[in-house]
């Protein structure tokens, strides 16, 4: 049985994009996920990247209208510069990270539910209210908003430790069985033939 590791973050506008088609297609093969929420622009800082406000005008320009053209290719709505991006990620990374260990609801859910209420709904997905409305969405306790803090915490800056050792940079990242890495949200068809034996 195939693994996924899915590194991922709160705040990704290509998290958003992803939805939920990486989890249909590991239901598809059999496929088990783990999955990893993690502080992204600390990951940029760690393997080469830059952060989007640093990044040259002609990179700004072209990830706007590549994250136009993908959102209406996806039939997802999106606003380009939401009224609360960049915010902190790292309590809805908590409070998946909370979920996660519950084991009651839909974790590909909870992470559309949180990330669409950042680039979709205009909401602040640092604040508590919202990251229980996103719980309740996918099935879980609003209650986990408020627990595991601590461990958390440990948790997310581990998943970041193991993104890097891992070799992944970005976010969405897909790692099947700690060696095949896919990049981006428009690698899941690849992702899928990967695992159907094709590629």
């Amino acid at each position: 049985m195939p693994h996924i590791d899915y590194y991922f973050s709160t705040i990704s506008p290509y998290t958003y994009l992803a939805g939920t088609r990486m989890e249909e297609v590991a239901a598809k093969h059999g496929a088990t996920i783990g999955y990893k929420p993690l502080d992204i622009i600390a990951l940029f800082g760690r393997t080469g990247g830059i952060k989007p406000a640093e990044r040259h005008e002609s990179r700004k320009e072209m990830r706007l209208q590549e994250m136009r053209r993908q959102s209406a290719k996806l039939g997802l709505a999106m606003n380009l510069q939401p009224a609360h991006w960049p915010t902190n990620p790292a309590p809805s990374s908590y409070a998946f990270i909370a979920a996660a260990k519950a084991g009651v609801g839909d974790l590909g859910g909870l992470v559309h539910a949180i990330t669409r209420r950042c680039w979709a709904e205009e909401q602040d997905i640092a604040q508590d209210d919202v990251i229980r409305a996103a719980l309740e969405e996918a099935g879980f306790d609003g209650a986990l908003a408020d627990s595991g803090m601590l461990a958390g915490a440990e948790e997310y800056a581990r998943n970041l430790d193991d993104a890097v050792s891992a070799g992944a940079f970005g976010a969405p990242f897909y790692i099947v069985d700690g060696s095949e890495k896919f990049w981006g949200q428009d690698r899941i068809e690849d992702l899928d033939l990967y695992l159907a034996g094709k590629l």
